[in-house]
C-alpha cells in the first residue's frame, strides 16, 4: 500500500526574489539646462523681472546674477523671499520660455541703448506677387516692413538740457538714410495708415514720420491675470442660483 504524500509538501511557499533597486538611466544622465544668454533688450536682472511684470521687480535685489536666475529653484526662490507662491510660479514660467527663446515684443531687437530701441518703416526688395506693382505710398517691387535701427532720435531728451515734456527734433524732421540690406523685419508691430508704427508698447517719435521707440517698462510682457466670474467655473452654477433665489425672494 502505498503511503500518502504529506499536503504539506505539495504547498511550500514560494521564495520572494527581491532585486535592488535601480535608478532610472534617464535620470542618472539628465542633462544640465544652461542660462541662455543676455539680448540687447534684456541685459539683466532687473530688466527681466521689470518686463514681465506683476511688480517682480521688486525682488530682484534678491536674485545675485543672471545664472541665478536660470538656476535658483522654487524652494530657493522661497527662501529668498519671492512671495507669494503663485509669483513663483509665474516667474518659472517665463524662465523656462525665455530660456527657450519664446520673448515678448522687443526681444529680437539687436540696437537697444539705455533701455531704448529704436523702430522705423523702410522699404526693401520683395519678390511676392501682391508687390510687384509700384503703388501711392510704394515703389514698383518693395515692401514696407519696420527695422530696427541704431537710435538717433528716439532718444528721450536730457532733462538738464531741455524742459520736461518737450522733444528734440533735429534736421526739420527728416529721418537720414540707413542701410537696410541687411535689416530683419521686427516681430510684434505693425504697420497702420502707411506710415504709423503700431503695437504694445510703441510710442512716436514726434517731428519724424515712420519713427517710433520702444522702451523697457513694467508690464511690456505680462500675461495677465484673469477674474472669476460669478465664482470662477466651480461655483458658478451655485452663485448663479442663490442669486436668481435671491431675486425672487426680494420681488415677493
Amino acid at each position: 500500500m502505498a503511503l500518502k504524500r504529506p499536503s504539506t509538501l505539495l504547498h511550500l511557499p514560494t521564495p520572494i526574489r527581491t532585486t535592488p533597486s535601480r535608478r532610472p538611466l534617464h535620470r542618472l544622465h539628465a542633462p544640465t539646462l544652461s542660462a541662455p544668454r543676455p539680448t540687447p533688450f534684456v541685459p539683466d536682472v532687473p530688466t527681466f523681472l521689470t518686463l514681465i511684470g506683476r511688480n517682480l521687480a521688486q525682488h530682484a535685489p534678491k536674485i545675485p546674477s543672471w545664472d541665478a536666475l536660470f538656476a535658483l529653484s522654487s524652494l530657493q526662490l522661497r527662501e529668498a523671499g519671492v512671495e507669494p507662491a503663485r509669483a513663483r510660479r509665474y516667474l518659472l514660467w517665463w524662465r523656462e520660455r525665455f530660456r527657450n527663446g519664446i520673448t515678448g515684443i522687443g526681444g529680437d531687437l539687436k540696437e537697444v541703448k539705455d533701455g531704448v530701441a529704436e523702430l522705423r518703416i523702410m522699404e526693401v526688395e520683395s519678390e511676392r506677387k501682391g508687390d510687384r506693382r509700384a503703388t501711392l505710398t510704394k515703389g514698383a517691387g518693395m515692401r514696407k516692413v519696420v527695422v530696427n535701427v541704431p537710435a538717433t532720435v528716439a532718444l528721450p531728451v536730457d532733462p538738464a538740457a531741455k524742459a520736461v515734456g518737450e522733444e528734440e527734433v533735429v534736421g526739420g524732421g527728416q529721418v537720414p538714410r540707413v542701410d537696410v540690406r541687411n535689416a530683419r523685419a521686427v516681430s510684434g508691430v505693425k504697420i497702420v495708415a502707411a506710415n504709423t508704427i503700431g503695437g504694445t508698447g510703441v510710442e512716436a517719435v514726434k517731428g519724424y514720420q515712420g519713427v517710433a521707440r520702444l522702451r523697457v517698462k513694467e508690464g511690456l510682457w505680462e500675461e495677465r491675470r484673469g477674474h472669476k466670474v460669478d465664482g470662477g467655473e466651480r461655483r458658478k452654477a451655485e452663485v448663479r442660483y442663490k442669486r436668481r433665489a435671491q431675486e425672487r425672494k426680494m420681488a415677493r
